[in-house]
């Protein structure tokens, strides 16, 4: 492949949002394996709980809940109060919506909407959340009979059931974290010898000028940055080095 072909391929990887981290064959099974265990558990739990007549057991958003939580458990939309705040709010205003506006795309879309700004402003972005509210506003007779008990069960008694298994199965696994608090260390990394230091002013800054929630934490920012600089110091010390060797055979 050519140069230019290459910098087309990589523009096309850009505009499409292909994930390029090189993430390892393990972590990516133990992500599956977590999905599957996680649903399992919600559906037998829910199912022991609400009985076999109940309808529904189980709220379909927690599919898209699963792949957050066990693929991206340290990831900002992922932690406990986006998981229970989005799912609760966005329920709320879902079934309000099935109830009061007789409409089904505006109750849809209305339902949506709503709580897209709701997690805004109650700062518990979970994106499987939006599912959920659309999916109460569009609830069929069983869901509307149930009026806002849904929220109470399947909803929220599945988001509880889907939290308790990402702690536990994540807690198996050291690299993992879930929540994301529970390993971050009291002082964050060092940059390497030469680098600025970076303070929690400087990101709150630099976030506020992007004025878009991205989701990635302070602390694995800071991460990122002192591996960075660490590997940009590794990497002129032995530059140095072999400079020095040359000089050295060169001279004699």
């Amino acid at each position: 492949m050519s140069i230019r072909d290459s910098a087309t391929a990589s523009l096309w990887q850009k505009m499409l949002g292909i994930e390029l981290s090189p993430v390892s064959h393990r972590e990516r099974l133990v992500s599956a394996l977590g999905g599957f265990v996680g649903i399992a558990l919600v559906y037998v739990v829910s199912h022991a709980v609400l009985g076999a007549a109940a309808s529904p057991i189980m709220v379909l958003s927690m599919g898209s809940t699963a792949a957050m939580l066990f693929a991206v458990p340290h990831g900002a939309l992922s932690q406990p109060w986006p998981l229970l705040g989005g799912h609760l709010v966005s329920g709320l205003i879902g079934i309000a919506c099935l109830l009061y506006v007789p409409d089904p795309m505006l109750a849809g879309s209305l339902a949506t909407g709503l709580s897209i700004g709701a997690m805004h402003y109650l700062r518990c972005i979970h994106p499987p959340a939006g599912a959920t509210a659309l999916a109460a506003a569009l609830g069929n007779e069983a869901v509307r009979a149930m009026g806002f008990g849904f929220v109470i069960a399947p909803l929220m008694l599945n988001v509880l059931i889907i939290l308790i298994a990402a702690i536990a199965f994540n807690a198996l696994f050291p690299w993992r974290r879930y929540p994301a608090a529970l390993v971050r260390s009291a002082t964050p990394p060092a940059p390497a010898a030469g680098y600025a230091a970076i303070s929690h002013e400087d990101f709150v800054f630099a976030l506020s000028q992007l004025d878009s929630f991205i989701d990635v934490s302070e602390e694995d920012l800071l991460r990122i940055y002192s591996l960075a600089t660490g590997r940009h110091r590794d990497m002129l010390a032995r530059a140095t080095e072999a400079g020095g060797s040359i000089s050295s055979s060169a001279s004699s």
